[in-house]
């Protein structure tokens, strides 16, 4: 690890240490979310509805994982497949590079998969149109259906490196059935990230039309999970490192 490095990790695992930061974080959240916030952002033309600082993260994970496969739950206007899928290809790009042998853009070597159980017609032409789409391929149905689940296993046979993301119902029992079925798809060293864990950090109520809440989120489901999983552990120093996040304990290691 360079000395830089060295600075940065020490320098993010302070901040876990300074209660006035961590409420800047916290305070700035919750008015931002009250206003909307994520829903201003987009990645190469397509709505992604994030915050800037969990698509940096998935960034920096993506680059440094160098996954053959990204599984994500969830993809309403599809700018998250749209961001998996344009760092894939620069990692393809790359990996060109340093070989020196010039890859067929018509046959990508690393894809994303996205899940959902309703595309909308208009997000499925806009999403094929895009030039990113040969990387792309979309289910559609309950990402915790049987059958759905067996086509997301067999995109990932045969891969060596595998990220999960899942941005889907954000109810405790859905979340943790996603995490049963693909967080055991995660290779060692990588992620499975749980978006939206931050509903239990927010005032109850937040959601009246929804049907997660405090007690019933993302967030337990990963305590849950974790607990019974000692296989994958919570990346606490990323929570420190963004400040501001919809995934507050949901970026999960698999260590072994």
């Amino acid at each position: 690890m360079s000395d830089f490095q060295q600075d940065v990790v020490q320098r993010v695992a302070g901040y876990g240490r300074e209660p006035a930061l961590l409420e800047a974080g916290r305070a700035f959240f919750l008015a931002s979310a009250e206003q909307q916030y994520s829903y201003n952002f987009h990645w190469l033309g397509r709505p992604i509805i994030q915050y800037p600082q969990d698509m940096v993260a998935m960034q920096e994970l993506i680059w440094s994982i160098r996954p053959d496969l990204i599984i994500e739950t969830g993809i309403a206007h599809g700018g998250s497949l749209i961001l998996s899928a344009s760092m894939l290809a620069l990692l393809d790009y790359c990996d060109s590079i340093e070989s020196k042998q010039l890859l067929d853009p018509a046959k990508p070597k690393r894809r994303v998969v996205g899940v959902d159980i309703d595309i909308r017609a208009h997000n499925r032409a806009a999403m094929e149109a895009h030039p990113l789409a040969n990387r792309i391929d979309m289910i559609e149905g309950s990402a915790i259906a049987p059958e759905v689940i067996e086509q997301v296993r067999r995109h990932a046979e045969g891969k060596q490196t595998v990220l999960v993301c899942l941005d889907s119902n954000h109810t405790h029992d859905h979340v943790l059935a996603e995490l049963e079925a693909y967080a055991p798809l995660v290779t060692p060293g990588s992620y499975c990230v749980a978006f939206d864990t931050v509903i239990e950090d927010m005032p109850a109520g937040s959601f009246p039309d929804r049907p997660w809440d405090v007690g019933n989120n993302p967030k337990t489901a990963v305590w849950d999970f974790v607990a019974r999983h000692p296989e994958f552990e919570i990346d606490r120093l990323m929570d420190h490192k963004l400040l501001v996040s919809v995934a507050p304990e949901g970026y999960l290691k698999r260590i072994r």
